[in-house]
């Protein structure tokens, strides 16, 4: 039976769409949006439905309430006290935090309060960042006893491994502009700018071609994991694949023509 706590409006993940771009709020306000799993099936299913949806390119990923998110349930992870349980709820937040570095379009992390453990690693995993000045991040499960090692994951490739580290084995909070100094997130503005400057963001991104954006995302992602070398292979492949594009044929005639051009690619 589920121990999911009713959402203020029935429903733990909302979605938004407008020109182009997808606003996932993570709707458990109450609980600081909580990473139950109730919340990461919605969050899979949701990302595995955009995976296909080529009207959709660029996603948001936001929290209600006053945190972003303050990573996993302890509560429910307590009423759940089984290895078997564990091993299922960390290797279903793996999986869409896999699925965000997988998917097609960019995702956007809009943190506007704490983002905390899971809720780190969140931000960490998306491919942008943007907080208000008052946000706050750590990866804090070492203060309960329990090191945060799947968070480590995304964070250690975002910031420097002592930065990371610390971050890991004090489980203090840093500001969002320590956490800008460090890579965490791309930009930190006041909370009434933080929409203006979310949409710019999109905005430049949607006035982009989806299809070299879609094979440029998959090619940054898989050679971070290769030796250098590999990393080049990988890469001339990609280039060459996107050369044959329409897109890129269009878009070097229009910059010759010295005109806007017109993506056809999807």
């Amino acid at each position: 039976m589920s121990t999911e706590p009713i959402a203020e409006n029935g429903k733990v993940l909302l979605r938004q769409d407008a020109d182009g771009v997808t606003t996932l709020t993570l709707n458990r306000p109450s609980q600081f949006n909580s990473l139950s799993t109730e919340l990461l099936t919605e969050l899979q299913t949701a990302l595995d439905v955009i995976a296909q949806d080529t009207s959709v390119r660029v996603v948001v990923i936001a929290g209600a309430g006053k945190a972003f998110c303050a990573g996993h349930d302890l509560k429910q992870m307590r009423a759940n006290h089984e290895k078997a349980y564990m091993q299922q709820l960390f290797a279903q937040c793996g999986q869409a935090m896999l699925a965000i570095v997988r998917l097609p379009q960019p995702v956007i992390a809009r943190i506007h309060g704490i983002a905390a453990a899971a809720g780190c690693q969140l931000v960490a995993t998306c491919d942008l960042a943007v907080a208000t000045d008052v946000a706050r991040f750590a990866v804090s499960g070492i203060n309960v006893g329990l090191f945060c090692a799947t968070p480590s994951v995304a964070l250690a490739r975002n910031m420097g491994r002592k930065q990371a580290m610390e971050m890991l084995l004090t489980g203090e909070f840093i500001d969002a502009a320590e956490a800008l100094r460090r890579g965490l997130v791309n930009r930190v503005v006041p909370l009434d700018q933080l929409d203006a400057e979310v949409k710019r963001l999109t905005d430049s991104i949607c006035g982009k071609s989806a299809a070299a954006i879609a094979l440029g995302k998959q090619a940054f992602y898989r050679q971070l994991e290769l030796g250098l070398e590999g990393a080049y292979q990988l890469t001339t492949e990609t280039m060459a694949c996107n050369m044959m594009c329409v897109d890129a044929g269009e878009g070097i005639d229009a910059f010759m023509q010295k005109r806007k051009p017109e993506w056809k690619d999807r």
